[in-house]
């Protein structure tokens, strides 16, 4: 699938996967955690310091994990990935488009007003 047909499919069923108050919460967390781990990791990476890119590689784990434990709450599950593929255009792709324009369009914002609580 073509990244912006991967985009778009994405987005079509975004709220789908987001509407647990729990898992918004971690998502707004976790994803700049994500992020700031996968700009930390390029630029360990052109400084050649191993440590700061394994500390950074390992806070992309945790970010990512913390995301899936969110999604495993949620009424509706995650489509699983089709292979690895897959899983990396999927989770690079709701990083760093689809879910920071999330919360700029205000659909975390609607999403949190709509959720119940747990």
């Amino acid at each position: 699938m073509k990244i912006s047909a991967l985009l778009r499919w994405q987005w079509s069923a975004y709220l789908n996967y987001h509407a647990s108050r729990t898992n918004l919460f971690i998502h707004i967390a976790a994803v700049p955690m994500f992020l700031l781990a996968n700009i930390s990791l390029i630029v360990s990476l052109f400084e050649l310091s191993l440590f700061r890119a394994l500390i950074s590689l390992i806070a992309m784990v945790f970010a990512f994990g913390l995301q899936a434990r969110g999604h495993s709450m949620e009424k509706n599950p995650s489509v699983p990935f089709s292979g690895p593929g897959n899983a990396l255009a999927r989770i690079f792709l709701e990083q760093w488009i689809n879910f920071p324009r999330f919360v700029f369009s205000g659909g975390w914002f609607r999403s949190l007003q709509n959720s119940t609580a747990p």
